[in-house]
């Protein structure tokens, strides 16, 4: 009988959402995916050409104004329209019906990295050019890292126990783990994820002081996590907003699907560098593991980080192999078609996972010669069919965030 309860108050997901540089929806998304198809590209949002990274993952054709209000789009960041799409997505594809819940019992808890680095930017010219009397009152909320999170809230009226995570591209699976404590507490549904829109001048200057941006003018040959070439990762836009209830609850209100269960979760910080210590990826790989009950041999399939930095890959390779051996797993790498999408970039993988085990079939990495040196069983070119029932994904984080999901199918 306990294992019966604990099944049925699992969290789980019932609605996916989805805006990426080669798919504004979740089904054109997964089907460029499958097919290998890259939305990397030489920057079109502005001329790149002084500066040393000139290929990213934008969400080329995307129109705010087909997802929210003009008022809305006025107010807000392409972060937070990002995610007013694919919240619009993720409800319908959940069923929600959004007044037969309380509003107390809805909450929106999003992840975020980058900060409406467009829309500030928009402003700040103004400032210098025409005055502060021209700056926007809506520069006071719509570049903040809550900025999401809040219109999500007021959108939908979800007046539960909202919050943002800043934790860079770990931050799209920390929120989950946030949804599940909210969830114990009592909140019967919860919109999480994230999105990330940094592609403009003044963004990518930002993003440019990390070092680890790829300067590969090509865009084939760009992002290449795992192989000998790697020199870096390419920046991109959009990510994935889910709906997460209890599994009695989705049951309860007759949701027409449930793609996972959310069954482990961990997360680590690395130690200084310089300290002698191992970085924290395998630390939260095994602990995610041991808060599913999971053994890595019923590990089907890692969705991983893939951060493109030569000593980046490797300790997330040594972690992933020091678990599960040699070649010990089918190991993939999706967001070689998008970029990194920093707070969008876990929740997008997470997507990717509940999608392949839907369907059974690994998505591919694409452009990427593995390097032997790795001894990953990593799937390139095309995807694989397989038998599918659970899945890891791991996440870095921009200063020494690591975070794993276990995810289950239901």
């Amino acid at each position: 009988m306990s294992a019966v309860r604990d099944r049925e108050s699992a969290p789980v997901i019932t609605g996916v959402g989805v805006v990426a540089p080669n798919g504004l929806d979740r089904e054109t998304w997964w089907r460029a995916t499958l097919e290998g198809s890259s939305g990397l590209g030489r920057i079109s949002r502005f001329d790149p050409a002084g500066y040393p990274v000139t290929v990213a993952g934008e969400a080329t054709g995307f129109r705010a104004a087909d997802h929210a209000p003009a008022r809305l789009v006025a107010e807000t960041d392409a972060m937070t329209q990002y995610a007013f799409a694919a919240a619009n997505e993720a409800l319908a594809d959940a069923g929600v019906a959004e007044d037969s819940l309380a509003d107390l019992d809805m909450a929106a808890i999003t992840a975020n990295s980058s900060g409406g680095v467009e829309f500030g930017q928009r402003e700040l010219q103004k400032l210098y050019s025409e005055g502060p009397q021209a700056v926007g009152a809506y520069m006071s909320i719509a570049w903040f890292y809550a900025a999401t999170t809040g219109q999500l809230s007021i959108r939908h009226g979800m007046r539960g126990p909202c919050g943002v995570l800043c934790s860079e591209q770990a931050g799209g699976l920390d929120v989950l783990a946030q949804a599940r404590r909210v969830l114990a507490k009592g909140t019967r549904l919860v919109l999480s994820g994230g999105t990330d829109a940094s592609l403009s001048p003044y963004g990518l200057v930002c993003q440019l002081s990390n070092g680890r941006l790829s300067e590969e003018p090509r865009p084939e040959r760009a992002f290449v996590p795992f192989d000998p070439a790697a020199g870096g990762y390419v920046p991109g836009e959009g990510g994935a907003i889910l709906v997460v209830e209890s599994a009695a609850d989705a049951r309860a209100r007759g949701a027409g699907r449930i793609y996972a269960e959310l069954a482990g979760y961990a997360a680590t910080t690395d130690p200084r560098p310089g300290s002698g210590r191992p970085p924290g990826i395998r630390r939260a790989l095994e602990l995610a593991l041991a808060d599913a009950g999971t053994a890595p041999e019923d590990i089907d399939v890692v969705f991983a980080d893939g951060y493109g930095v030569p000593e980046l890959d490797r300790q997330e390779a040594e972690a992933v192999t020091g678990v599960f051996g040699p070649a010990g797993v089918p190991v993939t790498v999706p967001k070689t078609m998008t970029g990194r999408l920093y707070a969008g970039g876990a929740a997008l993988d997470v997507a990717a996972a509940v999608l392949a085990l839907r369907d059974q079939v690994i998505p591919p990495s694409v452009n990427v010669r593995p390097d032997p040196a790795h001894h990953l069983d990593l799937v390139t070119d095309r995807p694989r069919e397989a038998s599918l029932r659970t899945a890891l994904v791991l996440a870095r984080g921009y200063g020494g965030f690591n975070a794993a999901v276990v995810l289950r199918a239901a």
